[in-house]
């Protein structure tokens, strides 16, 4: 618990999370941006879930790949 707390107290750390925080946030619209742009060659009724499956497989590769900095 005191590790915790030093690390909350820490500077460089929250510098360091919102720095991620950012890049999480520009990828995320880069993402959403170029799914768009692929997904609109695709015929209508297939766009809405070519949309989903995109984001859907963007977000948990995100997360994946999150959680390996993580360990």
């Amino acid at each position: 618990m005191d590790a915790l707390m030093t690390l909350a107290s820490d500077p460089a750390v929250w510098a360091a999370l919102g720095a991620l925080i950012a890049m999480e946030v520009v990828l995320g619209i880069d993402n959403l941006i170029f799914i768009s742009i692929l997904t609109n060659k695709l015929p209508e009724h297939q766009r809405s879930k070519g949309r989903k499956i995109g984001i859907g497989l963007a977000l948990i590769l995100r997360l994946a790949l999150l959680s390996t900095v993580a360990i």
